[in-house]
C-alpha cells in the first residue's frame, strides 16, 4: 500500500479500508475505498481552497444535468481536508484502443457540445483568459511550469518566449473568448472521461476543480491533441478532427488551438 504524504486521521470514515492510487497535479492523493464505490481526494491544509473550488464545481455540474461524480462527504482536519465522492462507473477512455475510441468518438463530441450548451449565465465560475493568464505568468515567474505538458517541438523553448508569444496574441484572444465563452471543462482529456466498456458511451466526467465560463477552445483543443496520442497515424487523426468539426458545429480554428496548447500547460 501506498503511503500519502499527509495524516489521514480524521478525514476518511473510520473502520474503512481506503488505497491511494494516484497524486494530483497539485501533489493531491488520491484513494479508492476497498467496495470500489468511492474515492477520496486528500490535499494538504495550505491547498484546502482548491479542493473546496473542485467540490463546489461538482455538485453546481450536477444540478446543470452533466454526469459526473457525487459529494458525499467533506472533512477537514489541521493537516489537511478530504473530498469524498461516488465512483464514475466506466474507465478513463485514455485505455482505449484506437477502434474503441473511434466507436467512443460520437459520444466523447456530444458530452462536450452538451457541456458547452449549459446556459452561460448559469455557471458562477470562471476560467477566463484573464484567470489564465494570470496563473501563467505566476508560473512562469516562479519556474513551476511542467514543460513535459507543453508540445513537443517547444518543450526546450524558453517559457518567457512563450508567455510573450501569447501575450501579443492576447487582445485577438479576448475578443474570440468574448463572442463565443461557454461552460468549460477546463481539462477534457481522454483521462477524464469516463466511458462505459460495453456500450463505449460517455457515463460521466472527473477532475471538475477547473471548470469555469471558458473560450470553448479551452477544451477543444485539449480533447484533439490528447486523442492523437491514441490515433495510430496523422491521417486518422485528421479525420477524426473532421469528424469532430461536424458533429461540433464548427470550421476549427487551427491558430486558436494552438494557442491554447501553449497556454495551458502555463496554468497548472
Amino acid at each position: 500500500m501506498l503511503s500519502p504524504s499527509i495524516p489521514l486521521t480524521g478525514l476518511l470514515p473510520e473502520g474503512s479500508e481506503w488505497t491511494p492510487v494516484a497524486h494530483g497535479e497539485s501533489d493531491a492523493t488520491v484513494l479508492r475505498h476497498a467496495s470500489g464505490e468511492r474515492f477520496a481526494k486528500v490535499v494538504s491544509a495550505t491547498a484546502a481552497s482548491t479542493l473546496e473550488a473542485e467540490r463546489d464545481r461538482i455538485e453546481w455540474l450536477q444540478g446543470a444535468g452533466i454526469a459526473g461524480p457525487t459529494v458525499l462527504d467533506w472533512r477537514a482536519s489541521e493537516h489537511g481536508v478530504s473530498l469524498i465522492t461516488s465512483t464514475v462507473a466506466g474507465i478513463p477512455a485514455e485505455h482505449l484502443d484506437p477502434t474503441q475510441l473511434r466507436t467512443a468518438w460520437p459520444s466523447i463530441i456530444h458530452t462536450l457540445r452538451h457541456l458547452h450548451s449549459v446556459p452561460t449565465p448559469s455557471c458562477p465560475y470562471d476560467r477566463s483568459l484573464d484567470e489564465m493568464m494570470t496563473a501563467a505568468r505566476a508560473t512562469v515567474t516562479e519556474n513551476r511550469v511542467h514543460t513535459e505538458f507543453l508540445p513537443q517541438h517547444l518543450q526546450h523553448t524558453p517559457t518567457e518566449v512563450i508567455l510573450a508569444g501569447l501575450e501579443r496574441e492576447l487582445p485577438q484572444r479576448q475578443k474570440q473568448e468574448a463572442g463565443d465563452s461557454v461552460v468549460c471543462h477546463g481539462d477534457f482529456c481522454l483521462p477524464n472521461v469516463l466511458i462505459d466498456p460495453e456500450t463505449l458511451h460517455v457515463n460521466g466526467l472527473i477532475d471538475l476543480g477547473r471548470l469555469g465560463r471558458a473560450d470553448p477552445y479551452a477544451d477543444i483543443a485539449l480533447l484533439l491533441a490528447n486523442a492523437r496520442e491514441t490515433w495510430p497515424d496523422e491521417n486518422t487523426a485528421r479525420h477524426a478532427d473532421d469528424e469532430f468539426a461536424r458533429r461540433y458545429g464548427i470550421v476549427l480554428d487551427p491558430a486558436r488551438q494552438d494557442f491554447y496548447l501553449r497556454l495551458d500547460p502555463l496554468t497548472w
